[in-house]
């Protein structure tokens, strides 16, 4: 644009940063102003090679053209009009959302936090006051409901005393089954714990969760914000597991990089929340569920989700040969890999952006995530793959 202002240094930001902004978060010290496809671009025209897409957001990539001219037409249509009123977006959203996975009914919110405790209040509302098991090493978002529902010492105890109801049990499947009771709401799983380090459930947990939900008539339900949307090589991580949940939860790639949640359910659930009982201002607004329906069918392509388990191999294969990686472990391209002993994650991920312009994160001391979108190239899988060994010479 002639005569725009130039954009602020990162010094500038950092500035601003200290001044006004609430220190939640630590930065690290890059400021993006640009991307497209599995690229990003910093003020300085540097390049980088984006390998966490916005923690598993960006699964169409930057500015995927379809998300861009559906947001750019919606925009000029209309933002916001409220559920006080029907919305075409949002209800063709819910009727795709619900075919493409449980053929229940949904509820649109704005995060997938926000997913959650909407799920909560579906299965409490079906079983009221009945507990919610969770699993050990779960991480389910940050607001008090959903964060009641994350068994992490270091996130929970500040802000105690939390939601009661909640009860943690060890991955295993006698244990799962044995705490589920009469008296048990829901019981709440990641088909993979994405921030406590890609850490697949297994098969036979799923299983006995379903069990003794079948058993006990509690809610199965499956935490599929990061998994979902094709990131583990079917539009569902739970279309590759053999156990079908009462309902799950969508956010991160959902919008195509704009913020929307949703809580889909299956038949048996559809109708246990009634008017009245949930709401959200901005849930399900005209401009991100068309940006939403865009990124929903590009990633429920078979050709698409082919690829995905293909790249994932690939790059699972090649950071095995690494030699300062000791395990790795994922499915599709939600892959996490351990470092030696001798290796900070974080140090390494710091060390990948600034020196090899290679942008990946820590969910640990000693692992590394790397969650590219999902059109990646066999070429840029190769190019992370040989950024990463120069990290270790």
């Amino acid at each position: 644009m002639s005569g725009a202002a130039p954009a602020p240094t990162l010094a500038e930001l950092q500035a601003l940063e200290r001044e006004h902004a609430i220190g939640t978060y630590v930065r690290s010290p890059v400021a993006f102003v640009r991307g497209r496809g599995c690229r990003l671009w910093d003020a300085d025209g540097n390049e980088y090679l984006d390998f966490l897409a916005g923690i598993s957001v960006l699964n169409v990539g930057h500015c995927h053209p379809r998300v861009v001219a559906a947001v750019r037409e919606q925009a000029g249509l209309l933002c916001h009009v409220s559920n006080l009123y029907y919305s075409e977006p949002a209800l063709r959203l819910s009727a795709a959302l619900a075919r493409s996975s449980l053929g229940g009914r949904v509820f649109l919110c704005n995060s997938g936090a926000e997913a959650n405790e909407a799920a909560i209040k579906l299965a409490r509302r079906a079983r009221p006051r009945g507990r919610v098991i969770v699993l050990r090493d779960a991480f389910h978002g940050r607001t008090y409901g959903a964060l009641s529902a994350t068994p992490q010492e270091a996130k929970q105890a500040p802000f105690e005393p939390l939601v009661p109801g909640f009860m943690a049990v060890d991955k295993d499947p006698a244990a799962l089954e044995a705490a589920v009771g009469e008296d048990t709401a829901a019981v709440l799983v990641e088909p993979i714990q994405g921030e406590s380090g890609i850490l697949p459930v297994s098969e036979e947990l799923l299983a006995a969760a379903r069990r003794a939900c079948d058993r006990t008539g509690a809610a199965l339900i499956f935490d599929e914000i990061q998994t979902g949307m094709g990131r583990t090589g079917t539009l569902w991580a739970y279309q590759q597991t053999g156990v079908v949940p009462d309902a799950l939860t969508s956010a991160k790639a959902l919008g195509g990089g704009l913020p929307i949640g949703a809580l889909i359910t299956g038949p048996r659930l559809a109708g246990a929340l009634v008017a009245g009982d949930h709401g959200s201002t901005f849930a399900g607004g005209p401009l991100v569920c068309r940006a939403a329906l865009e990124a929903l069918e590009i990633c429920s392509d078979a050709a698409l989700l082919a690829h995905v388990q293909a790249a994932g191999e690939r790059l699972r294969e090649g950071l095995a040969e690494l030699p300062y990686v000791t395990a790795v472990r994922g499915r599709g391209l939600m892959v996490g890999a351990d470092l030696s002993p001798d290796l900070d994650a974080g140090e390494l991920a710091l060390r990948a952006l600034l020196e090899q312009r290679l942008v990946l994160n820590a969910t640990g001391p000693s692992t590394i995530r790397l969650e590219p979108p999902l059109v990646v190239s066999e070429a840029e899988i190769d190019d992370a793959l040989r950024r990463l060994e120069e990290l270790g010479r």
